[in-house]
């Protein structure tokens, strides 16, 4: 093998590492969102401890390919669509690591709110914002390996059905709240929680646009679809 060869095989080599543990993290993410909802809808409060375990090799995933990247980036000086795909890693690694940290947050709230009587659908609401959310990270994972700039911005579109759920648990939980105050108190740990899987959703969406970044080598043209109204809602309180 000649020297270039060589060369050309060895940057192959290390962005496929750089790919293999963006996957690694990705996995825990996803785990983690999984695991939350587990804690809060199955009052499973051993899988906190496990979260914050998982969490701690996320954080040591994002410096180690933050570190890896650096290096490519000056040794290698890679341009096009290289250079693209480990400033993309870069990207991905925060987002999925803030995406874990609502996952914890979420779980950290799960030992107050399993003391708390249940409100109408809320838990079936929040466990289907969930779901939404794991198929997100799922697709937008899956368009990066496949280079596949369609199927990401797919996923992306998909973040406003997590807002407009989020919208329909804000407006039921201010109901609960209005007429029985003795609710507020549960009412404001669903509100925050909703609001963590409502930004996981975002971080997402940030990964599926960095996706076609890296494809396409512009972001999408079009202005992202954001349904999230909760900033904005009104109340008619009566006399």
């Amino acid at each position: 093998m000649n020297k270039d060869a060589h060369i050309v095989t060895s940057f192959d080599n290390d962005l496929k590492t750089v790919e293999t543990l963006v996957l690694e993290m990705a996995g825990l993410v996803e785990a983690q969102v999984n695991d939350c909802v587990t804690c809060l809808l199955k009052q499973d409060l051993e899988l906190v401890e496990s979260i914050r375990a998982s969490d701690k090799r996320v954080d040591q995933l994002e410096t180690e390919i933050g570190d890896m990247a650096i290096r490519i980036l000056v040794q290698r000086q890679p341009m096009a669509q290289d250079l693209r795909a480990v400033v993309v890693a870069l990207k991905m690694v925060s987002n999925l690591e803030r995406i874990g940290d609502y996952a914890k947050n979420v779980a950290k709230r799960a030992s107050v709110v399993t003391e708390l009587t249940p409100l109408g659908s809320s838990n079936e609401t929040i466990s289907r914002m969930s779901e939404i959310v794991q198929d997100m990270i799922r697709g937008v994972v899956d368009s990066y390996v496949a280079r596949d700039k369609d199927m990401a911005d797919h996923w992306r579109h998909k973040d406003e059905d997590v807002d407009l759920i989020h919208n329909t648990l804000f407006r039921e939980l201010l109901t609960y709240m209005m007429e029985n105050p003795r609710n507020i108190t549960s009412c404001m740990h669903l509100l925050f929680i909703a609001k963590n899987f409502e930004r996981m959703g975002d971080h997402t969406t940030n990964i599926a646009e960095q996706v076609h970044y890296m494809v396409s080598g512009a972001l999408p043209d079009d202005d992202r679809a954001k349904s999230d109204l909760t900033s904005s809602i009104t109340v008619d309180l009566d006399e």
